[in-house]
């Protein structure tokens, strides 16, 4: 259980949704003293389309945490399209490199969705859960409510 982000991975770019670079580290700062849940997903990723009534649930009862969606879609056109298609709320970027790049690796990814919750002190206090962790995920956005 990592409770911090590699310099690696605050510092390499991703792609905001006009198209300018931005970095994990600026995301976060843009949310301090907040609880941050961050997704990774793409639109072409079955599991991810799958759980976003979860996502949805969980937004819907944790009200005061922000949602941060980065994607892995190959394309600008399409991760702007999943995000219409499936009324995603929250923050959007995108991981230029996708699944096996920089940042997937800095944040060990192998799988989507997966997520990554980050408490009010900037600490990770869920490094690793992926679709079928939804009760973990639920009970610790409570704790951290």
């Amino acid at each position: 259980q990592m409770t911090t982000f590699t310099p690696t991975a605050l510092s390499d770019k991703l792609i905001s949704r006009d198209g300018s670079e931005i970095n994990l580290n600026r995301i976060l700062l843009s949310h301090k003293g907040k609880t941050v849940v961050i997704e990774v997903w793409a639109s072409w990723c079955s599991d991810c389309v799958k759980n976003m009534p979860n996502i949805k649930k969980l937004q819907e009862t944790h009200t005061n945490a922000d949602f941060v969606f980065l994607s892995c879609d190959k394309s600008m056109d399409a991760w702007a399209k999943g995000i219409e298609k499936h009324e995603l709320k929250g923050d959007h970027y995108l991981i230029p490199d996708g699944m096996k790049g920089t940042f997937a690796k800095a944040i060990d990814l192998n799988w989507i969705p997966r997520y990554i919750i980050v408490d009010k002190t900037g600490k990770i206090a869920l490094y690793n859960a992926i679709e079928t962790d939804f009760e973990k995920i639920n009970t610790l956005l409570k704790k951290l409510d």
